[in-house]
């Protein structure tokens, strides 16, 4: 079969000089930054003479650099607000089968139980149907907050499949307080996750490196990991396992359990075995120090969960 060739390009520019391929990008496009620029790479919409490049790529002046889109200037992912995503008190009547549930509210932070299959936030400028366009819309003030604009006042984000709490500061010292916090490993995060069999080691510092769309273990160049497990209940062939994250590292709960050879049940990108209802992880709960007080919020294990336990063998 002939391969199709590329579309064609959204933008194309010249380097001016010789040097890295992302530098003559960010050249082009000074307001840019280089998160959005590293998306570009990511996703593999630069190509020097045709050829996929990679951002430390070298170029010579002249050499023509084609882009399949544009990066996104700063400001330009900031969530939008989403009238159709209803926010909801426990205890509050249900309006309708996809509303969000506050589980804390308080003027400086909120913590939203989010539910499997949402976004945390915005990948392009204009979605919509994430967490974070939730708070634009019933909280107006989180949509400035973040570094990233995309961020919407969240201060960490959960995988699309992963349910449970997340956390959102509307002011910005309380922002910055939590993000510290996450980066000096002084938040206390808890999952609950039913996986095929039962894990080899009741924890794993495992290091932990991404390779395109997972990460995987790697003693040379992974980052320090550490999950330690605990089996609260066990079928035949399941168990519903307790993990308590001491960092914060991508897919970290997902990657250890498949390194102790107990992938998650659904998640099919780190062994597991396919299911209807995608894959079982939950974020039950999450504590914190903020203003000399400690704070600590749970939810409760999904009804899919107690199901397919219960039709476990």
């Amino acid at each position: 079969m002939t391969k199709e060739p590329p579309p064609p390009p959204a933008a194309t520019i010249t380097a001016t000089e010789p040097g890295r391929v992302d530098k003559a990008i960010a050249r082009e496009f000074p307001e840019a930054g280089r998160n959005r620029i590293a998306e570009l790479f990511d996703e593999g919409a630069v190509r020097v003479k045709g050829k996929k490049a990679k951002k430390g790529d070298f170029v010579e002046a002249g050499d023509v650099i084609d882009l399949a889109r544009a990066p996104e200037s700063p400001g330009a992912g900031r969530p939008q607000p989403d009238p159709s995503m209803a926010l909801r008190r426990p205890g509050e009547a249900a309006r309708g089968a996809n509303d969000l549930v506050v589980l804390l509210e308080r003027p400086e932070i909120l913590v939203i139980d989010k539910p499997a299959g949402v976004p945390s936030q915005p990948l392009r400028a204009g979605e919509l149907g994430t967490i974070a366009n939730a708070l634009a819309q019933h909280f107006p003030e989180c949509a400035a907050l973040g570094d990233d604009p995309r961020d919407g006042g969240l201060v960490h984000r959960l995988d699309i499949g992963t349910s449970g709490v997340l956390v959102a500061a509307r002011t910005a010292e309380a922002y910055r307080t939590l993000r510290d916090a996450f980066g000096e490993k002084l938040v206390e995060k808890t999952y609950l996750a039913i996986t095929e069999g039962r894990p080899v080691s009741r924890e794993s510092d495992a290091p932990l490196v991404q390779r395109g769309k997972k990460v995987v273990v790697d003693q040379t160049d992974g980052l320090a990991a550490y999950t330690a497990f605990t089996v609260e209940k066990a079928t035949g062939t399941l168990a519903l396992v307790r993990c308590d994250a001491r960092t914060g590292r991508m897919h970290q709960v997902r990657a250890h359990l498949a390194h102790l050879a107990a992938p998650i049940l659904g998640d099919t990108l780190y062994g597991g075995s396919p299911h209807g209802d995608g894959f079982f992880l939950h974020a039950s709960s999450i504590a914190f120090t903020l203003g000399g007080e400690r704070v600590e919020v749970s939810s409760p294990l999904p009804a899919r969960f107690e199901a397919v336990l219960a039709a476990s063998p």
